[in-house]
């Protein structure tokens, strides 16, 4: 079964299609990125997804149940950390995940349970009593977290999880969202830190302008996108760019004696550069191959490349 389907799902605002025609399916068990420029959709797809708004056509299922016919038996299967949201100011931490548990039907004895063991996970069990409005945006951000995870749920969204915490802070959440993943919880991950989707995700889907564009593995969308590769050559003496036009059509800019290359197709670009050092009785003394990164290819594809 998969965790999350998306069929045709589409969102207007007024005249502005914030969504269209969107679909995909998340398998279970898997860390889905969902990542694209501000104002492409993610949010708003998000929230069809957890039934906070209903699709003007098409459809969303959670676990098999269709989140607009059967939203109490979808949500109650979900975790869910919004972007811009916060726990209760005036409650302590312990209160909000009391008040969450409740919400989801938990019995006393499995919320007491459940919230020890997520404040303890996250760092937070010394403060459980202070109130959240007297917290550290990285402890609120951690308590909203342990909210999320207190129904120990089978799908978990996380929109921009890490946004604005400290390294360490960072650092706990994304080992969480690993250590999830080995407990076949489904993750869906939208993140504006391309590296750290590329880190973590099984597969990535890009959205632009309410559409997705490109959807894979990391590596597959590299390959796909055909992300340039960046070759370092140090030679043994400084070259001149009349010396290197066999490198057209790859750009390449020179450096006294290093010579810069970008190009799709790094091993003929080297075989190349190889082949002139030889006519030219030159030596190479370094070669190094910079890969292409996921920011790269969401570049290109958020310039429409």
């Amino acid at each position: 079964m998969d965790a999350i389907e998306a069929v045709d799902i589409q969102k207007k605002f007024g005249n502005i299609t914030a969504v269209n025609s969107v679909s995909f399916k998340v398998k279970e068990g898997e860390i889905f990125g969902f990542l694209g420029p501000n104002g492409a959709g993610k949010t708003t797809t998000i929230r069809m997804l957890t039934g906070l708004l209903k699709p003007d056509r098409g459809y969303a299922m959670i676990m098999g149940y269709n989140v607009i016919d059967e939203p109490i038996k979808a949500k109650m299967l979900v975790g869910v950390v919004p972007e811009d949201a916060n726990p209760y100011p005036d409650l302590s931490s312990w209160d909000n995940l009391v008040l969450v548990g409740r919400l989801y039907g938990l019995s006393g004895r499995d919320i007491k349970d459940r919230a020890s063991k997520m404040l303890k996970l996250l760092g937070l069990y010394d403060i459980m009593d202070r109130k959240a409005k007297n917290l550290s945006k990285g402890q609120r951000q951690k308590l909203l977290v342990a909210m999320a995870l207190i129904n120990n749920p089978k799908v978990l969204f996380l929109d921009e999880p890490t946004g604005g915490l400290d390294v360490l802070s960072a650092r706990m959440i994304r080992e969480l969202i690993l250590e999830l993943k080995r407990n076949g919880v489904t993750v869906f991950l939208t993140t504006h830190n391309v590296e750290e989707a590329g880190a973590l995700c099984d597969r990535i889907a890009i959205i632009k302008n309410g559409r997705i564009v490109e959807l894979g593995s990391p590596d597959e969308l590299k390959i796909k996108v055909g992300a340039y590769t960046y070759v370092t050559i140090t030679f043994n003496r400084a070259l001149e760019s009349r010396e290197l036009v066999f490198l057209e059509p790859c750009e390449y800019k020179v450096q006294a004696s290093k010579l810069l290359i970008v190009c799709s197709k790094p091993v003929e670009a080297i075989v190349k550069a190889v082949e002139f050092a030889k006519e030219a009785g030159l030596e190479i003394l370094d070669i190094r191959i910079s890969s292409p990164t996921l920011e790269d290819v969401f570049v290109k594809v958020a310039k429409g490349e």
